[in-house]
């Protein structure tokens, strides 16, 4: 009868861990799925500030590449140039924006900057190959 209620005992205990254990693991889980969202937001920004740095870049080669043109085609050149700049620079104030508010429509907005940032990345990419 003694190792009976001793079996016992270690099983109530037992069963208190476990259940212990059960919700930690439970608080973890919903920990991580509230950072998830906060997670993924700031791995946004980081990324679109990165491409806004590579495409300032990209700007700067092509204004020395510009500079290398014909007369005729560097006033053509400049205009287009500029207005990739402008695009870009709006695109750096969105974002500077987006970090430092609360944002509704966030899948929306974040899908629609990563439209922006695709076209003029595109833009960039074929500047001499557009008129």
């Amino acid at each position: 009868m003694i190792g009976g209620t001793i079996t016992s005992c270690q099983s109530q205990a037992d069963k208190e861990k476990k259940a212990h254990d059960k919700v930690q693991e439970a608080q973890d889980n919903l920990l991580n799925v509230q950072q998830d969202p906060t997670t993924t937001y700031q791995k946004f920004i980081t990324e679109s500030e990165n491409r806004i740095s590579g495409y300032e870049k990209e700007i700067a080669g092509l204004k020395i590449k510009i500079a290398e043109e014909k007369k005729t085609e560097k006033a053509k050149y400049e205009k287009k140039l500029a207005e990739l700049e402008k695009k870009n620079n709006d695109l750096k104030n969105t974002i500077t924006d987006y970090k430092n508010k609360q944002l509704d429509n966030w899948d929306e907005k974040q899908h629609e900057f990563r439209k922006d940032l695709d076209e003029l990345g595109n833009s960039i990419a074929g500047f001499f190959n557009q008129d």
